[in-house]
């Protein structure tokens, strides 16, 4: 069987809208293609809006919901035409995560699918995490369906997004979780220095690093919990910010990003893991790559630009086909829920 499919990607760090257009291959395994992909910057108007979606009133949150939707299936009208395009099976859309509380058994990624279906004509997958919650999973993480069908030939697959989470065979299941918080962090202390980001952690690389600071983000109990287990914008709110409120911004980077380094290498060293493939944007910030390395005996497997870039919307793109196909498309391992499923609004 041959699919072909738009997969859609935000991430919690706001650097724009992921587009990976994918020929997906069923046979004995499944393997890849990304024909085109491309990330969309958002206009300074609408990352404003995504960034503070999480404060505005519920009649606001729902007119940016229908908003974002139809700004997703214009992009990709767009991204298909610029392309020439054609038969496309599907869109699989993730959203942009504005409250994620498990715990209270609700999260919310906006951009209504329906709007994209609409824009596009074309069928459409979307809020792939509000079932596994229902059942009491934690909505997150995802991706490890894809890293067990794409990626099988690594001992782990680690993502280095807004929030680092790893997925890797642990007596014979799959396993996943959020280890910390990453770029959502570090991006708002590079700000501070009038910095979108850390580029290649140069600034971290003359900051130095606040021992009691550090001592204080290891303790936090959520890295001492077992996993499943997930982080949101929320939690940074509470527990990360308000401790590097007082510290030098190139301090809080150095030190931030040393913390986020021994907490990676802890999981990695902890589940002797062998080679690790890592992914997302902050596989570019080489004063944390060289961090990692020097606390781990894995060997750290660096892929190809387009792989580190739409690693997360090929996977969602995956996502979709499985569960367009009603096949498991969420393990239970990973996100704590009863059973696996097949999870998804079909529009």
């Amino acid at each position: 069987m041959i699919w072909h499919v738009i997969g859609l990607m935000s991430g919690t760090s706001l650097d724009g809208l992921d587009i990976c257009f994918v020929r997906f291959v069923k046979g004995y395994s499944w393997s890849f293609e990304i024909i085109k992909a491309e990330t969309v910057l958002y206009s300074d108007t609408l990352h404003h809006q995504l960034n503070h979606a999480i404060d505005l009133p519920a009649e606001q949150l729902l007119g940016l919901h229908s908003e974002y939707g139809f700004f997703l299936g214009k992009t990709v009208k767009n991204f298909i035409e610029k392309h020439k395009l054609k038969n496309i099976d599907l869109i699989a859309s993730h959203g942009h995560t504005v409250y994620h509380q498990p715990q209270k058994k609700f999260t919310l990624q906006i951009g209504d699918g329906r709007a994209i279906k609409l824009e596009t004509g074309i069928p459409v997958v979307y809020d792939f995490r509000s079932q596994d919650v229902l059942m009491g999973g934690n909505g997150a993480p995802l991706v490890p369906i894809g890293d067990e069908l794409l990626f099988p030939e690594y001992d782990a697959c680690l993502n280095l997004g807004g929030f680092s989470n790893i997925s890797l065979q642990s007596e014979g299941k799959r396993i996943a979780f959020d280890i910390a918080p990453v770029n959502i962090v570090l991006n708002k202390l590079a700000q501070h220095l009038n910095k979108d980001f850390d580029e290649n952690g140069n600034l971290a690389r003359n900051g130095n690093i606040n021992e009691g600071l550090l001592s204080a983000l290891n303790s936090l109990p959520f890295y001492h919990q077992p996993h499943p287990k997930s982080l949101g914008i929320e939690w940074c709110n509470e527990n990360i910010f308000p401790r590097l409120e007082n510290v030098d911004s190139l301090d809080a980077l150095a030190t931030f990003t040393e913390h986020a380094a021994q907490q990676i290498a802890e999981v990695i060293n902890k589940n002797r893991l062998k080679n690790v493939l890592v992914t997302g944007g902050g596989t570019y910030n080489q004063y944390l790559i060289e961090k990692i390395s020097s606390k781990t005996q894995a060997e750290i497997m660096i892929p190809e630009k387009e792989i580190i870039d739409f690693k997360e919307a090929l996977i969602f793109a995956l996502m979709g086909v499985l569960r367009i196909n009603n096949s498991i498309n969420v393990l239970s391992s990973a996100t704590g829920s009863p059973y696996d499923h097949s999870s998804g609004i079909i529009a």
